[in-house]
């Protein structure tokens, strides 16, 4: 402890007017974090101040980042100003270090208030890149839009902070560190922890850890490669799928956690993940998988390459959560998806007579669902899936059950998702995103689509692609009734839903990172004859001609049979100038 107390300083400062946090936190590029004053201690301060003062003093919270430029100087930042606002314990990864998934793990764990996390996920690192700052609540899942209002509420009015600049803590040192805080009765203390051992012992509760160690190094070993895109996943992939599972050292590749990742976008996908997708095209491994910055998203590989698109990820996971001991054990309370997902789940569901839960983009309404024990799988399009066992997305519990739906069924990852589709069906889908976008040009972009497909003579319409003719069956703008409180959410994204079970679906997006706002549309067309289950979905899908014309995914490129969506995006493009 230190002989004399640390002092608490109280900081004049200014509300900046940009610091609402969205679905993931609070984003913007670095250079704002690092290089405008205040910035970041006036962000801490509102959101410290919007917990209760009697919830916050003494109480604990948990504290890791993905490693990115600019984190440990956060952190350092975040320490100094916790200590100061009667905070009286925080746990931190070794080095900073701790996966979204393992936060979760451990605010359950050690029934912490909440965690900060900084991150911003599977965007670019780099003083060029960006930066984020997540708040998750006592459940170990997003904070709910209260938390996020309340956090901007106090941002806008916010005029000093408080901080302790003279208290400084060794993150490479493991142990207890306790400092005697100035007009403080109680000393603060600081917990280095070991960034996965907590969460290693909560899969070791959920898998059969034997089961997949034979597959990974018996007779049939099964050759894996997993990159770890230079994250926070390095140390979590080398000590459970190498040190306990018994993967060679050689499966794991780019486990060293870099500030900039290595030099590109931690984004667990075809493009980004190039390399990994080059070497299974190989053919010298069976199962490959990626991982984002912070360990939340995940991409699935078979051998030769062969993509398992994250909505098909989940339908096949829920169709054989038998497979892990975990979901044995307790059954299954329910399923659920994000609106823009694809609805290949929902065939599982059905099949499984498990109740379908269809909820906004955001993993903070699966947790509402999961506290109130509705739901044990859920997951998004963008490379997400969990479950119950913590209130994150987890990648690496992902790739888990893969490998273990791989150790039972003793079949290659595109043998099992052939005969998924074989079973089921096959739901073709893709994901086109505008970024950058002028907010106001999306905002009427929006608004002036949903007058066109909820105007009554749109429930008439047909439209003919190719030899495939389209009927409308419903469109809206979906709203979300929350099953467990009946808080209403509205304006949730644009539907068109055709008779053949085809969909398409047009949403603003609220986690990017830079200037301007995001604009996704996805499409998804549903086919049940086997023999039409080996297209390519961006180039054959039956819903091509309707979304996209080339490859260059610009909006003048978009057109729609009738016509009708070309003129609007087009319109948009030449008078507003969108600039994608």
């Amino acid at each position: 402890m230190e002989t004399n107390p640390i002092p608490v300083v109280t900081v004049q400062t200014s509300p900046f007017d940009d610091q609402r946090p969205g679905t993931n936190g609070l984003r913007r590029k670095t250079e704002l974090f690092e290089g405008k004053k205040n910035y970041l201690q006036n962000y801490i301060q509102s959101l410290l101040s919007s917990i209760d003062l009697r919830d916050r003093q003494g109480c604990t919270m948990v504290v890791g980042s993905d490693g990115r430029y600019f984190s440990q100087a956060a952190t350092e930042i975040i320490v100094q100003m916790a200590a100061a606002n009667g905070i009286g314990r925080l746990v931190i990864g070794h080095n900073g270090l701790l996966s979204t998934p393992a936060v979760s793990c451990i605010i359950r764990k050690i029934k912490a208030i909440g965690g900060i996390i900084l991150t911003a996920s599977h965007n670019p690192g780099g003083p060029g890149g960006d930066f984020g700052v997540k708040f998750n609540v006592a459940n170990g899942g997003p904070s709910p839009d209260t938390v996020m209002e309340k956090i901007a509420q106090v941002s806008r009015t916010l005029e000093e902070y408080t901080i302790c600049p003279d208290l400084h803590i060794d993150l490479a040192r493991l142990g207890r560190h306790d400092f005697d805080l100035e007009n403080k009765f109680k000393p603060f203390r600081v917990e280095i922890v070991d960034s996965v051992e907590v969460y290693l012992n909560l899969l070791r509760t959920i898998f059969d850890f034997s089961a997949i160690k034979t597959l990974l190094t018996g007779p049939e070993q099964l050759k894996i490669r997993v990159d770890a895109m230079n994250g926070v996943m390095g140390p979590y992939v080398r000590r459970i799928l190498c040190d306990e599972l018994g993967a060679p050292a050689n499966a794991a590749v780019n486990c060293v956690p870099l500030e900039d990742f290595g030099g590109r976008p931690p984004e667990p996908s075809l493009t980004y993940a190039a390399p990994l997708v080059d070497a299974m095209k190989g053919g010298d491994f069976g199962f490959g998988a990626a991982l984002d910055a912070d360990g939340d998203r995940y991409m699935i590989l078979g051998e030769n390459g062969f993509f398992v698109n994250p909505s098909d990820s989940l339908a096949v996971m829920a169709a054989n959560l038998s497979c892990i001991p975990y979901f044995r054990q307790l059954g299954l309370k329910g399923f659920a998806r994000s609106m823009a997902t694809s609805t290949a789940l929902d065939r599982v569901a059905k099949a499984l007579k498990v109740t379908l839960y269809e909820t906004p983009t955001g993993w903070r309404f699966f947790g509402d669902l999961m506290d109130s024990g509705r739901c044990s799988l859920c997951g998004e399009e963008s490379f997400g899936t969990s479950s119950d066992h913590i209130r994150e997305k987890d990648g690496l519990w992902s790739v888990l059950v893969w490998l273990s739906i791989m150790a039972v069924r003793k079949q290659g990852v595109e043998e099992i998702v052939k005969d998924h589709w074989a079973k089921l069906g096959r739901n073709y889908f893709c994901r086109f995103d505008y970024e950058g976008v002028d907010p106001r040009a999306a905002f009427y972009l929006m608004r002036d689509l949903e007058g066109v497909i909820t105007d009554k003579a749109f429930l008439t319409q047909k439209f003919a692609v190719g030899t495939n003719v389209y009927s409308v069956e419903r469109a809206d703008n979906f709203e979300y009734i929350d099953p467990v409180d009946g808080t209403v959410v509205r304006n949730q994204g644009l539907r068109i839903v055709f008779t053949d079970e085809s969909r398409l679906v047009f949403r603003l997006s609220g986690s990017g990172g830079g200037a301007g706002a995001t604009v996704r549309i996805y499409a998804e067309s549903f086919e049940r004859d086997p023999e039409r289950h080996n297209r390519e979905t961006q180039v054959r899908s039956t819903l091509e001609s309707i979304l996209i014309g080339t490859t260059t995914l610009t909006l003048s490129t978009v057109g729609f049979g009738s016509q009708w969506l070309h003129a609007i995006l087009s319109y948009y493009t030449t008078h507003l100038h969108l600039g994608v």
